[in-house]
């Protein structure tokens, strides 16, 4: 067996986010257009004799709810092996900021210890163990761009044909999705399907970038800004930074695209002068993937 593994997950930011009421399931329905960034956690796996996970870049507490320990365990439940692992993952995805930080690190630990245990599961297999996780979880092992369908988990890649820059706008006070959804809930009480996505699909087939201006779209930013009223106020004062703005996922991190990564460096070095907190970040990026075993 490989004495440790290291695998980087990268972030996600929902391009569109275009949601449904709610299921009997409790699951509302999505079409949303999903980007990689090259902003990702790093998650290092080595044997030991149970499981156990670390976090560091940030002071989030570790129970047995987290999302990578879930994964672990879906791992020895479907291959019936028993073998251990330490788990330690290095915090850069903002917590609770709407990027999918949590699934990413869930898809990056079923891509490490698959490679780590020398399980031999097929994409297909862990795409599985992936979607009984979360929503967001198969995204983080395909990357790259893609559209998904249902609760998110169902993909279809699109091919990119031009790089994108973004400067993210990142709160340290952070949102939750389920508060978000019932927000949603409330002002949408009535049954409804999600809205399609053709128009910002269709575009992020052409070779410029600029194309995307005025498609970017989130159903819940709305009730994301009812919860956080000064968050509508920062992102009303955003627009028009780049060629669109959006708020990524339940939020409250906001995507601003830039037209070049020469703007994008530029943007983010006059709102950091402005007080706010950014990353730069560009997509899209590879999903789950190993990039050291020993």
């Amino acid at each position: 067996m490989l004495s440790s593994v290291t695998v980087h997950a990268p972030a996600k930011i929902n391009m569109a986010l275009r949601v449904g009421g709610a299921r009997p399931d409790g699951y509302h329905p999505l079409t949303t257009v999903f980007c990689a960034l090259d902003l990702a956690d790093e998650i290092v796996v080595a044997p030991a004799e149970g499981l156990s996970l670390t976090i560091t870049g940030n002071d989030l507490a570790v129970d047995d709810n987290n999302l990578a320990l879930r994964a672990a365990r879906a791992l020895q439940d479907r291959t019936g092996m028993d073998y251990g692992a330490t788990i330690t993952i290095d915090k850069k995805i903002p917590v609770a900021g709407g990027m999918g930080g949590g699934s990413a690190d869930a898809a990056g630990t079923l891509v490490a210890l698959n490679e780590l245990w020398e399980l031999g599961l097929s994409h297909a297999d862990l795409h599985g163990l992936a979607a009984g996780l979360g929503s967001d979880v198969p995204f983080g092992l395909v990357g790259g761009l893609a559209l998904g369908t249902s609760r998110g988990e169902n993909l279809l890649p699109i091919s990119p044909r031009a790089f994108q820059s973004w400067v993210l706008v990142t709160d340290s006070d952070g949102l939750s999705t389920p508060d978000v959804f019932r927000h949603y809930d409330l002002l949408h009480p009535e049954p409804h399907e999600p809205a399609d996505v053709d128009d910002l699909v269709e575009a992020l087939g052409s070779d410029s970038v600029a194309e995307v201006a005025g498609l970017l779209v989130n159903d819940l930013a709305e009730p994301a800004f009812t919860i956080r009223p000064d968050l509508r106020e920062l992102f009303e004062r955003l627009e028009g930074a780049g060629i669109a703005t959006v708020l990524s996922g339940s939020g409250p991190t906001i995507g601003i695209l830039c037209e070049s990564d020469t703007a994008a460096d530029a943007l983010a070095g006059a709102l950091r002068q402005e007080g706010l907190s950014t990353l730069r970040t560009d997509g899209p990026a590879a999903g789950a993937h190993v990039v050291r075993s020993s």
